[in-house]
């Protein structure tokens, strides 16, 4: 594969047409962009995203979707869309010039809209994702946060995005390239990773580079990953503990301010081309390459090389080069790391590994984890985000109709736990937020929704801090007890419990008189009556109060979460 570090177009302007831009913007209609469009939008203006010159026009994004290519045939295999919601469509007119700021206003771009229109996101999760299923961390964003309506058009790049954080670290396209030309590699084999590195990444990594002949770039994502993955701060920390195990004169380290999509296939293809813009000949490309895990039947949502033969088919017309990503297990005997299809003599050696969800459960209890493993650095740095599950904070979720018992067994909770001590407790009833957090809604299923987000904002600051939160609401929607989750356990754990009180239980004990004003149609779109109430279909537990008093259902919950390890029997 030939080199080209040249510098790649970007979608920048001058620095005096930036200024006066600026100004100009003032009078445009603004977007503010939301975290995944930010990293998108600087990808598109540092080259990262080249040859895109903006947010897909329809026509592109029909044909990417539906055949992994631009409508003029360029390999493109991942749709790069600007979704807004309706109400801010129908303010955009064709033609027109808007900007799109970041969440503080700062204006980044502006954007010429030339396309605006309502996709078929089925069609697209089926096409782009394989499947229409929303255990997929994307499919779930694109039915869920994604706006239903996407622009497009080119971009006129004025300043990128600021980062406060590892500021030395991040290089564009560009700036990448012109290393390269100085020191003379002319072969640059990339590793594209979203986990801690350990001894295992780093073995394959030097044998990676040794069979291209290559320098390498450790290249990991630091923009969103998957939802539950490390967060990148511990992931710098760590890349940087190790890199001194690497020789400097052959290897160096970048960050790339991508969102991942999961994608697999499609995803190992769009990731070797951003390498390629960033001037790398090779890519290590792994074993499920950024796959998302098990789809709603309990099966992997790729095949463990559909990444890898997707590349290798494309890799010439691409212009980088496949390196098959090897699985490293440690032999004892020999006491080295050697690829697990090399050893012809299994029956005689011992072979040690560790899983990822072995590594978390070490991390979680405490456990040693070896040297043989990881590097003592690394694991000091694990271990200060992610102490033994006990230290950790976490969120209790009670869902359940009004008047199933959901508030008095919380508040029983709260008084056992109060008792236990070792960690703050708050709980966070739904009564209580109304009267404090939401006293402005009303029962919309949007207020609905918009008041259990809030509860889950605050639990998932008092999760972060090592606190416990217990939250008590109705939250009839899965996809907004999904979202909550998602937010939260980034932080700690999250344990949803269903409080199954009948329907008919609920109305004979409505002491509120509720069930009655809204049989009677006195209260619109009420749970149970008017209105749906999704049950969990996996909650950590669930709890049947009928006949049973309210300290035996407390204590049912410490009970799991003693099991879960999150207080100490």
């Amino acid at each position: 594969m030939a080199q080209d570090l040249a510098p790649i177009p970007e979608l920048y302007v001058s620095y005096d047409s930036a200024q006066k831009l600026k100004l100009e913007a003032a009078e445009l209609i603004s977007h503010d962009l939301t975290p995944r469009q930010i990293c998108d939008l600087e990808l598109l203006m540092n080259g990262g995203f080249f040859p895109l010159k903006g947010f897909l026009s329809e026509a592109d994004y029909t044909s990417v979707v539906d055949n992994m290519r631009l409508a003029d045939g360029t390999l493109w295999p991942m749709p790069v869309t600007l979704d807004v919601s309706p109400d801010f469509a129908e303010t955009v007119a064709m033609g027109q010039d808007i900007a799109l700021r970041d969440q503080e206003g700062v204006i980044l771009a502006t954007m010429t809209v030339t396309d605006k229109w309502t996709p078929d996101k089925s069609h697209e999760a089926k096409q782009v994702f394989g499947a229409d299923d929303q255990a997929h961390p994307a499919v779930n964003y694109l039915h869920n946060k994604a706006g239903s309506v996407y622009l497009g058009g080119p971009i006129t790049g004025i300043q990128q995005p600021v980062h406060y954080d590892f500021r030395a670290r991040r290089d564009t396209p560009n700036e990448l390239r012109a290393y390269f030309r100085k020191l003379g590699w002319r072969k640059v084999v990339a590793f594209q990773t979203r986990n801690p590195l350990h001894r295992a990444h780093q073995e394959l990594t030097f044998r990676a580079a040794k069979e291209a002949q290559a320098n390498l770039l450790i290249h990991p994502v630091v923009g969103m990953t998957k939802p539950g993955d490390i967060d990148h701060f511990t992931r710098v920390r760590c890349y940087e503990a190790v890199l001194d195990q690497y020789p400097s004169s052959t290897t160096t380290m970048s960050l790339l301010n991508l969102a991942m999509r999961m994608a697999g296939p499609r995803e190992a293809v769009w990731h070797g081309l951003i390498r390629k813009n960033h001037g790398c000949t090779h890519m290590i490309v792994g074993r499920d390459h950024a796959g998302p895990g098990k789809n709603s039947q309990g099966e992997d949502f790729y095949g463990p090389y559909d990444a890898q033969d997707l590349f290798r088919k494309h890799q010439e017309e691409m212009g980088i080069e496949m390196v098959d990503f090897k699985h490293m297990v440690y032999v004892q005997d020999r006491a080295q790391y050697e690829p697990a299809d090399e050893i012809h003599d299994k029956d005689d050696v011992t072979i040690l590994n560790i899983s990822g969800t072995e590594l978390r459960r070490r991390l979680a209890e405490g456990l040693e984890i070896p040297e043989w493993f990881s590097f003592p650095a690394v694991v000091a740095e694990l271990r200060k985000t992610r102490p033994p599950r006990a230290e950790q904070g976490f969120t209790v979720f009670f869902t359940g109709f009004s008047g199933s018992g959901k508030s008095t067994i919380a508040n029983a909770l709260m008084v056992k736990l109060m008792e236990m001590g070792g960690r703050p407790v708050t709980l966070l009833d739904g009564d209580i937020v109304r009267k404090n957090l939401s006293s402005e809604l009303g029962f919309s299923k949007e207020h609905r929704d918009l008041n259990i987000r809030r509860i889950g904002y605050v639990a998932s600051e008092i999760t972060k801090n090592g606190g416990i939160a217990i939250c008590a609401p109705i939250a009839p929607y899965a996809t907004t007890r999904r979202a909550v989750r998602e937010d939260i356990e980034q932080f700690g754990a999250f344990i949803e419990i269903h409080v199954a009180t009948s329907i008919e239980e609920c109305e004979r004990r409505d002491r509120k008189g509720l069930y009655k004003l809204a049989r009677a149609g006195k209260i619109k779109e009420f749970t149970g009556i008017s209105d749906p109430y999704d049950v969990p279909e996996n909650p950590e537990l669930r709890l049947e109060t009928e006949s049973v008093p309210v300290d035996n259902c407390a204590h049912q919950v410490i009970l799991k979460l003693e099991s879960l390890g999150l207080i100490k029997a």
